[in-house]
């Protein structure tokens, strides 16, 4: 593809050199960068891809994109200053790999709780109704039967754009992906066209990155406000800032809840820890997912599906089969000690607060709740004190871990979180760093009828400490201890 046709979505500030060369690739990291590239340089919360533009240009970058133009610039090389490379790298991305969003229905998913779980079961439900289909999750994405391995909640732009692509050419028909808010701010998802919107919630989270709440909301509002007018936009009518996504979009505005008037109207009958009975716009539905927070889920899934031409019926009755996404509120139990393990990816106070007051609606019983709990190192540190407040006013006994400490000192970390326990709670916790050792402890406490919470982690298969990703899997050392009791 020649450069000019590459660049004409892109805003220029000015050029220097030919546009009529052609690219035969579009890359923001300097050493993947191949004779003929063109290199975007991406200002990132960690390095700036500017200080990279001469290693592109030596690796035959054959132009440059960027928001600040280097004092010298090499012969036989396009500079191209823009004023926002990561939009422009957008909409570059989306033009080189055939503008693959406009072949397909995409449904992204925003939000701080329930975004994978609502992809992934956008995504089993459309594959049960016949249709060929790409998911894109934290967990992991899928094209087809295909699995890939998952790095981010969003991939960056270029990734992103040549992996639709490559559903495009396998056939798929529909996409259901996650929207971090990160990727939201930093334009990953620039030029791409959706089909439908889905606003699940909004709590405490990454203020690390976004500095305030406001701004967080913003940026997620800022997507819904970008949508098309043949796009749907569907948010959460219990939230209190769910109707506040609604505002200013073009797309086709629809609601569902649980408690207020919505679009798409559901009421919980009975939950328990082996399901949820529902009625679901008048008609009653068993779905085996577990808790109000699911239920919520639900509905958007049910909301989206028939916003994107489902049958009602079908949606609900291929819904009422699924299970929901791995790590999220996994059940383990083995042997006869009636011991119940639950493995969740509750890493925020509300999230944590929601899977913590579902067990406890659902327990019978002598038995108490054991919750094993850490935080990440290198993300917002005032939700620290606030999780483990969380943690101990609605468990009977918890132990503070770390969770993936990344390069923080584990024993730092968990001192944030102690500093947020109330005086008359302090004799329910221990901390314990080690999170292997946390979880066996947790196990030994236990007794019939108990059931022990292991929050933060989820689906990840790796603990990272000091820039290392070490094995670790919350399920398989949850179910040894317990299998290991039970001998």
């Amino acid at each position: 593809m020649q450069l000019k046709d590459l660049l004409y979505k892109v805003q220029l500030t000015s050029v220097s050199g030919s546009t009529s060369v052609e690219i035969t690739d579009v890359q923001t990291d300097s050493r993947a960068v191949t004779p003929g590239c063109c290199f975007v340089a991406l200002r990132g919360t960690v390095t700036d891809g500017h200080q990279y533009i001469a290693q592109a240009v030596a690796a035959g970058a054959r132009a440059v994109v960027a928001e600040k133009l280097p004092d010298s610039l090499a012969t036989n090389v396009t500079y191209v200053e823009v004023k926002d490379a990561a939009l422009a790298c957008g909409w570059m991305s989306h033009t080189f790999y055939g503008e693959p969003s406009t072949h397909l229905h995409i449904t992204g998913v925003t939000g701080t709780n329930g975004k994978t779980t609502v992809a992934t079961l956008l995504y089993k439900l459309f594959t049960e109704l016949h249709f060929t289909c790409g998911l894109i999750s934290t967990v992991e994405n899928k094209m087809g039967c295909e699995t890939l391995p998952a790095t981010h909640t969003t991939p960056d732009a270029v990734s992103l754009n040549k992996l639709l692509s490559q559903m495009v050419k396998a056939g798929c028909t529909h996409v259901f992906m996650e929207c971090s808010s990160h990727a939201i701010h930093q334009q990953r998802i620039a030029g791409l066209q959706f089909a439908g919107a889905i606003f699940t919630n909004i709590t405490h989270d990454h203020l690390d990155y976004h500095k305030t709440f406001d701004e967080y909301i913003r940026v997620k509002k800022s997507w819904f406000d970008s949508l098309p007018a043949t796009a749907f936009a569907l948010t959460n009518a219990d939230d209190k800032r769910g109707n506040v996504m609604l505002q200013n979009t073009r797309a086709k505005k629809h609601t569902y809840a649980l408690k207020t008037l919505a679009t798409y109207k559901g009421k919980i009958l009975e939950s328990s820890l082996t399901g949820l009975q529902m009625m679901v716009d008048e008609l009653e539905v068993y779905f085996k997912m577990i808790g109000e927070f699911n239920a919520y889920n639900l509905m958007a899934v049910y909301g989206a599906a028939v916003s994107l031409g489902a049958d009602k019926q079908e949606a609900l009755r291929k819904l009422s089969m699924l299970s929901g996404a791995e790590g999220r509120f996994e059940c383990v139990q083995t042997g006869n000690r009636n011991v119940m393990g639950i493995v969740d990816y509750a890493h925020t106070p509300d999230a944590l607060l929601n899977v913590l007051a579902t067990i406890n609606k659902m327990r019978q019983g002598a038995g108490q709740l054991i919750t094993v709990v850490g935080c990440g190192g290198n993300r917002d540190t005032a939700k620290r004190p606030v999780m483990a407040q969380v943690a101990c006013e609605h468990s009977n006994k918890v132990i503070f871990t770390s969770d993936n400490p990344r390069n923080e000192d584990p024993l730092a970390i968990i001192q944030d979180m102690e500093s947020g326990v109330s005086i008359t709670q302090k004799k329910k916790f221990i901390s314990i760093p080690d999170r292997k050792e946390a979880i066996k402890t947790a196990v030994l406490m236990s007794h019939a009828e108990d059931i022990i919470l292991v929050a933060g982690k989820g689906h990840e298969k790796y603990q990272e400490v000091k820039g290392v990703k070490y094995p670790f899997d919350d399920k398989v050392v949850l179910m040894d201890m317990l299998t290991m009791m039970d001998k």
